[in-house]
């Protein structure tokens, strides 16, 4: 008989976890991921592999888990996934292979997301390694360690190339190690993954910033043959408004950064300075809102979050606000900020009441202010969530790089820029987007590496 729900995932109790920065989700036992495997009809024309941005063999790997043969699922996703458990972890699956699945169409979908998680982290914890790579067929720079770069290096390496990771920061990671808080991806798995990547032969060299400390041209003088630009969407936007340079005012960035990268979720062991608001505002309806809210909610505030929209309208996931609204975070919906209160420090968000009207370029109805409808929402820190865009240092310091309109490095469908040998994926090129998409764009990139580098296609 067909089991027409999700096996549910084991998550920590709601009024502990919000005393902790440990995971929320805690994973599927083998039992539990068995059976949830069971569930899968195994189609011969599998659409959930269609909805996989890097083409995973989704029934073969679940197949696997079904049979009880962890460590051949894993191998199976590594074939084409170098980074399956942060992938289980943060991968909007509801979007991509489960909105696809056959089983969704009457019940739940399958499990897609748990499952790849459940496999990864096991064969981590029986420190077996499922890939291992080959020789040297040439030389190869990525820039950035975030998943774009992490992906096309992993590939790269299994293709047979020596390939060189540049980090600007002290640790592997990117976006996954300073932008994700620690509940829901940990920094331990973020760094075992990079420590797979380098166990394929990859270097990685940190404390570099290139467009700065080296140029993409010097690289090239250093005998790269190919140099992959995947540094991401790292410069914050803002608002506009008044009042947003008061004390008390963080962008999602820099406020993530130093809770997660600088470890103030550590405190008293570490001393990082961050000011804890005692009522927070964050401002936003993304991923990176909820997680903001999420992370001030631990540190001890009362959090809001102000959105202009409803929460039908959101971009962040259902799950995630859903555990948002489970710990305790207030939502605002229909709200837009147009004043940051206080003389000195943050007092207070003055915001206008809004309505919506006609759909914009996105689809989703646009946001319209209601005359004279301001209010004032108490609080004495604000964290601006509303996006990032590509950074700008190497657009700036790389002559032949053709720049679009909104900073981002304009590349083909396969990464390659105006520059001969330089590719770029990720959100350096689209501007900020998920962690699967960039993956996606570090695996088409690698095979046009490999196709440039040994065939002389491209330019």
């Amino acid at each position: 008989m067909i089991k027409k729900n999700k096996v549910p995932m084991p998550k920590q109790d709601q009024l502990v976890r919000i005393k902790n920065f440990d995971e929320v989700a805690l994973g599927y036992t083998p039992e539990q991921a068995m059976e949830e495997a069971s569930r899968c009809l195994q189609c011969k024309n599998a659409l959930c592999v269609k909805g996989c941005p890097v083409e995973i063999d989704i029934p073969a790997f679940i197949k696997y888990i079904r049979e009880g043969n962890f460590l051949d699922a894993v191998k199976k996703i590594k074939e084409k996934n170098s980074l399956p458990a942060i992938c289980g972890r943060v991968c909007p699956q509801e979007n991509q292979c489960e909105k696809f699945c056959v089983m969704g169409r009457r019940w739940e979908p399958i499990a897609i997301g748990r499952l790849e998680r459940f496999v990864a982290d096991y064969e981590r914890s029986n420190n077996k390694v499922a890939v291992k790579s080959s020789g040297e067929k040439g030389k190869v720079a990525c820039v950035g360690s975030g998943p774009a770069s992490l992906t096309c290096a992993a590939d790269l390496a299994m293709m047979g190339y020596g390939v060189t990771l540049f980090e600007s920061l002290h640790v592997a990671g990117g976006v996954l190690m300073y932008g994700i808080p620690e509940f829901r991806l940990p920094k331990k798995v973020v760094q075992e993954e990079a420590d797979y990547v380098k166990s394929l032969g990859v270097e990685l060299v940190t404390d570099v910033i290139v467009g700065k400390t080296v140029t993409i041209d010097e690289l090239f003088k250093e005998g790269y043959q190919a140099i992959f630009i995947g540094t991401g969407a790292g410069l914050p936007k803002f608002l506009g408004i008044p009042g947003e340079n008061l004390n008390g005012v963080y962008s999602a960035n820099e406020f993530l950064i130093r809770v997660n990268l600088m470890k103030a979720y550590l405190f008293p062991k570490y001393h990082t300075p961050i000011y804890r608001g005692s009522k927070v505002a964050v401002v936003g309806g993304g991923n990176v809102a909820m997680d903001a809210a999420r992370v001030a909610l631990r540190l001890g505030a009362e959090v809001y979050v102000v959105y202009r929209r409803g929460e039908a309208e959101m971009p962040a996931r259902k799950e995630e606000v859903e555990n948002a609204k489970e710990e305790g975070v207030k939502f605002v919906f229909y709200a837009n900020p147009i004043r940051v209160l206080g003389e000195e420090w943050v007092t207070g968000l003055e915001c206008l009441r809004m309505e919506l009207g006609e759909p914009d370029g996105t689809g989703r109805r646009r946001p319209i202010p209601i005359p004279n409808s301001n209010f004032v929402l108490e609080c004495d820190s604000v964290v601006i969530a509303i996006g990032q865009s590509p950074n700008p240092l190497i657009p700036l310091t790389t002559e032949g790089l053709k720049i679009g309109e909104h900073g981002n490095i304009v590349a083909d469908s396969e990464g390659r820029t105006t520059k001969k040998g330089v590719f770029a994926g990720g959100d350096i090129t689209s501007g900020e987007a998920t962690v699967i998409a960039a993956m996606a764009a570090g695996k088409r990139a690698a095979r046009a590496i490999d196709q440039y580098i040994q065939k002389g296609v491209g330019w």
